[in-house]
């Protein structure tokens, strides 16, 4: 089924949801006009749709191979890439001093989901080039930004992060790649990383790679890791792709899914690489990188939970089986109760983690645009929760698309099972969700829980001024933000990590059901006063806050029961 990309919607949540009219009154995003955004989101939505959705099956059907050293991609996904770059979609947000089109991160979210959507496999590689324009942005010396920034933008050059090590996995600080210094202002890089997303191929000029490393006389563990910056192909004087550097593709994953994504184990010996940033300060550099990738991710997720909604919806239209109690129905399972629960529940679900991963973008773009610190904390906490509620999404709706077509979900012919295979990775990408939780529920709140409190205010303002028109909304989401602060309150007052750690994950997502519940009532109230009461959006937040919202009383249970029963199984207990 063609991927139809939803403009409409991106549209309605920037402009009554997450209020993106507060990022372009601001100096450095007035130029995102009404009519610049609506122009943007046509026609990335067009071409995710015309070009990019074709390649989505050619690309799992026909995986990116490794040739005697020679990485091959999918077929179409040159050009697929070609329309990428040549429509400026890789630079989108990076800044207009380098080429780029210096635009709110909230419209690149939106493209990028766009295009995860349409393609999911050949959209990494402009969201990892994204990635590493934002860190060398910050943390690069002007000579590296000259050579490199202008090729990323215009995605002549790709880029890629290289942090993941046999040995280590996320134990980043566990890491054995060597950076000796030369003596030149330049760096001997060697090692092996492994799990490198588009770690070559064959359509771009030049792939560069960020490489976590340690110098000789870095401590141990992450305080002592160094970035650099190490491309395939050595610049020459005219900032041209001149000999080959000393690094190479050793193997390429077979992977689960997203078979036409190459993903590389990669070897240095005694590769040329640059310092980016300080010494011993690599893991500050890498995380602005990484923080960009973490919405980013959390977008795919959304964006192939919208493909699965629409190839779902499509097939429960046109299958005919048994008998329905829709007077006038057309006998589809689409009239079935069951059927119907699952696909409201996917819509549901898909609205709430698009605005809160929109609703982060915004935070960035207002940190971006003013510097404010309470915007820098609210971007800062709702990151964690918009990649993990995301991607969880994702793999959710992904897996109730197989219910919905029954043993021909199964059945790879169909397509279904393609959107579950490629979206399962996510949630381990970037940090896997489980850290995700465990960062909100630690470092996010160091603040003493400012910027939880400062959310869940908002919430019960909002709620309090629907109560007068939309009271049966209102009401439930309230109670749900006093219990989600009695959760914050305990979470806060445990000085035991552990204990936090234990209940992570159920806090992450119990704050992200409240939180779309908080948006869906948003639009809600955005229909009600455009004099559209009980209109679609109405009743889907109607559908949110009757059926999912519930779940957030549970999962705080779970959260606040600390660690004592879970270890008090042991491992042999565990094998018994």
């Amino acid at each position: 089924m063609p991927y139809h990309a939803p403009v409409a919607e991106y549209q309605f949540i920037l402009d009554h949801v997450v209020r993106l009219e507060q990022v372009t009154a601001t100096d450095r995003f007035a130029d995102a006009t009404p009519d610049v955004t609506a122009a943007i989101l046509t026609e990335a939505g067009r071409m995710s749709q015309e070009v990019l959705s074709p390649l989505n099956r050619s690309g799992d059907q026909h995986p990116a191979r490794l040739e005697n050293g020679v990485l091959r991609t999918s077929p179409g996904f040159d050009q697929g890439y070609k329309a990428i770059a040549d429509g400026g979609w890789v630079s989108i947000s990076a800044h207009p001093d380098h080429g780029g089109m210096g635009l709110p991160m909230a419209l690149a979210t939106a493209v990028n989901e766009m295009m995860s959507s349409a393609c999911l496999a050949l959209q990494i590689i402009p969201l990892m080039t994204q990635g590493q324009i934002d860190a060398l942005e910050h943390h690069a010396s002007d000579a590296l930004k000259r050579t490199y920034l202008p090729k990323l933008v215009s995605g002549e050059w790709n880029g890629t992060m290289n942090l993941t090590e046999p040995q280590a996995g996320s134990d980043v600080g566990a890491l054995t790649t060597r950076a000796e210094p030369r003596g030149d202002g330049t760096y001997a890089i060697t090692g092996q990383k492994i799990y490198i997303s588009w770690g070559d191929n064959d359509f771009t000029d030049n792939v560069v790679h960020l490489v976590l490393a340690r110098l000789p006389d870095g401590p141990p563990g992450t305080k002592g890791i160094s970035l650099f910056l190490v491309p395939k192909f050595l610049p020459d004087e005219h900032g041209k792709p001149g000999r080959a550097n000393d690094l190479k593709v050793v193997g390429v994953e077979h992977k689960m899914g997203l078979h036409g994504s190459p993903t590389c184990t990669m070897q240095y010996d005694g590769a040329t690489g640059w310092l980016v940033g300080r010494e011993h300060d690599g893991m500050r550099a890498m995380f602005t990188m990484m923080n960009n990738a973490r919405l980013g991710v959390g977008g795919q997720g959304i964006g192939v939970a919208e493909a699965a909604l629409q190839h779902a919806l499509a097939y429960a239209t046109d299958r005919k089986q048994g008998r329905t109690p829709v007077e006038g129905g057309t006998g589809a399972i689409v009239d079935h109760a069951d059927v119907r629960r699952m696909l409201t529940t996917m819509k549901a679900d898909i609205f709430a983690a698009r605005a809160i991963a929109l609703a982060c973008a915004v935070a960035i773009d207002m940190e971006t645009a003013t510097g404010a610190p309470d915007w820098s904390a609210r971007a800062a906490f709702l990151t964690p929760i918009a990649k993990a509620f995301g991607t969880d999404t994702g793999i959710e709706v992904a897996n109730l698309g197989v219910q919905v077509h029954g043993g021909m979900g199964f059945v790879e012919e169909t397509g279904a099972a393609q959107y579950l295979r490629d979206v399962r990775v996510t949630a381990i990408y970037e940090g896997t969700n489980g850290i995700q939780a465990m960062d909100l529920a630690a470092r996010k709140l160091m603040d003493g829980g400012e910027a939880a409190h400062a959310l869940i205010d908002e919430i019960e303002a909002q709620a309090e001024a629907a109560r007068a028109t939309l009271p049966d909304l209102a009401e439930p989401l309230w109670q749900a933000s006093e219990t989600l602060r009695e959760g914050l309150d305990w979470m806060i007052a445990q000085s035991d990590l552990t204990q936090r750690f234990a209940g992570a994950v159920p806090f992450l997502r119990a704050f992200a059901r409240v939180l779309g519940g908080h948006y869906h009532l948003a639009a809600a109230m955005a229909e009600t006063a455009a004099g559209q009461g009980n209109g679609p959006r109405t009743r889907l937040a109607r559908f949110y806050l009757t059926r999912l919202l519930p779940e957030h009383a549970g999962l705080l249970a779970h959260a606040t029961a600390g660690a004592d029963d879970l270890y008090a199984l042991s491992p042999d207990d565990l094998a018994a």
